[in-house]
């Protein structure tokens, strides 16, 4: 199960994005409420979550997904029980994924320190001791990070590419008619 935790301002397309692209690859997907059972993006979108932070189940938990969005990085950073799951997803060795300004939370966390990533242009030096690149998105061993709305489609499929590997990856992407 990979859950998306979804805080109020978070940045739409990069949590969209990637959830319609692992559901089309076959994974089962929970847009997570932080703040609620509804939840309004940054640009006043309302998502319907399908569950809440306090349902998840960590034993069926193989990636956590946060997107960006500073509103939705901070309601994840006020959050102590999504700071919890994070940290807790990250010791046992699952899959932490993050995009935009959110792979700063995951320098907060020490999780990023020494890895590659990407994020946001402009935030870097909230990064730690991170080895920055520019690629859209970036996958070093269980972090996997992107850099902004416009590479949601290349991280979703990132994302599915590690879970379900290579091939389903390339057969989503082409099924989407998406050339990078």
């Amino acid at each position: 199960m990979v859950y998306i935790l979804l805080g109020t301002g978070f940045e739409e397309v990069e949590a969209i994005a990637p959830c319609d692209i692992l559901r089309r690859g076959g994974v089962e997907v929970a847009l997570t409420g932080v703040n609620g059972a509804a939840v309004t993006g940054g640009h006043g979108i309302e998502v319907r979550c399908d569950l809440q932070l306090s349902e998840v189940d960590r034993e069926k938990l193989e990636m956590v997904v946060l997107p960006g969005g500073l509103g939705g990085v901070q309601s994840m950073l006020e959050s102590p029980e999504a700071m919890d799951l994070v940290s807790w997803a990250w010791r046992e060795n699952r899959l932490v994924a993050a995009i935009c300004a959110a792979p700063t939370i995951l320098a907060r966390l020490g999780i990023s320190d020494g890895k590659h990533c990407v994020c946001y242009p402009g935030m870097e030096d909230q990064m730690g001791t991170a080895k920055m690149e520019q690629q859209s998105a970036v996958r070093d061993g269980s972090l996997l990070t992107g850099r902004g709305p416009g590479a949601a489609l290349d991280f979703g499929l990132l994302l599915l590419e590690a879970l379900k590997g290579a091939d389903v990856a390339a057969q989503v992407r082409a099924g989407m008619v998406y050339r990078a």
